[in-house]
């Protein structure tokens, strides 16, 4: 099973997220990116997780890696990164930096593989060639992520410096692995840039990947990709690979997507597939959410 982008900073979302419980003393649960900003409470429903699940998979996103002010750990970037990484450590909860798992049970074997590859600028709007004319014409619109202000990248100079040397890491990790069991890829941000054409907001895409993940779905033999970030839970279909967008959202959000008859479910099954009737492709959707990803991220 597989959630993301949970926000336990709103009530209701702490509510459905403590709600979560395994089916079997056998399943694992993908809890992506954004459990929220305080250090302390995302430490908190790891071990609530993981007091249920036989495994519990962590991959951070933008929000866990702000240093927001009313996060009493002041840490910033990278060295924000580790201390969450040492704090799922001790919880026994699995982190990019930790050896891959294998799943055995019914739709296995795969390798579930957490990654941390965030955005570099790349995904550009049209007209744009550049990343300071892609940032100027966010500015200009009004449509810039919180990042900007939140989101620190030291020691490297930028978020782009740090994408660059995440994307060289996680390379030489997935390329040592066995060619024959396919991958789960587990990232917030997407790994190819299609799902943000439904955006509502075209210029947030800055901040939702990077072009250099495009092929790795068909570079490594995924088996499937799950991700979040995007706030837009739906099953599309890549190069006949299956994506899966995790995210709970936001509670107004949510609240959204019942008024068009598509109310929130709970986590997304990744393994063993259960194919949607609607299930299409061709690299469209058989979407769960209208596109109505948030402008400041």
């Amino acid at each position: 099973m597989a959630v993301s982008d949970v926000h336990i900073g709103y009530a209701e979302n702490r509510g459905l997220v403590e709600s979560i419980e395994a089916v079997s003393p056998e399943d694992w649960l993908i809890l992506g990116s954004d459990v929220g900003e305080i250090a302390a409470d995302i430490i908190a429903i790891w071990r609530l997780m993981r007091s249920r699940f036989a495994k519990v998979i962590w991959v951070p996103g933008n929000h866990e890696l702000w240093t927001a002010k009313q996060d009493p750990l002041r840490l910033r970037g990278d060295a924000r990164y580790r201390y969450l990484v040492a704090a799922a450590r001790d919880v026994g909860v699995l982190t990019p930096e930790d050896p891959y798992p294998v799943w055995v049970g019914e739709g296995g074997p795969v390798v579930v593989a957490p990654l941390f590859v965030p955005y570099d600028y790349t995904f550009r709007p049209a007209g744009t060639t550049t990343r300071d004319e892609a940032l100027d014409l966010a500015r200009s619109t009004g449509v810039v992520c919180t990042d900007e202000w939140l989101l620190h990248a030291d020691p490297y100079p930028r978020i782009d410096d740090w994408s660059r040397a995440r994307v060289t890491y996680t390379e030489q990790r997935l390329a040592a692995l066995d060619p024959a069991v396919p991958p789960v890829l587990v990232n917030h941000w997407p790994l190819v840039r299609q799902p943000c054409d439904v955006l509502r907001y075209p210029e947030f895409a800055l901040w939702c990947g990077t072009t250099a993940t495009a092929d790795w779905h068909l570079r490594f033999r995924a088996a499937a990709a799950v991700y979040g970030h995007l706030h837009i839970p739906r099953t599309t279909w890549y190069d006949d690979v299956r994506f899966e967008e995790v995210s709970m959202g936001y509670p107004r959000e949510r609240a959204a997507w019942e008024a068009y008859g598509r109310p929130y479910i709970g986590p997304r099954q990744i393994l063993p597939y259960v194919p949607r009737p609607e299930r299409k492709r061709v690299g469209t959707a058989s979407g769960d959410a209208s596109a109505t990803a948030s402008a400041r991220g």
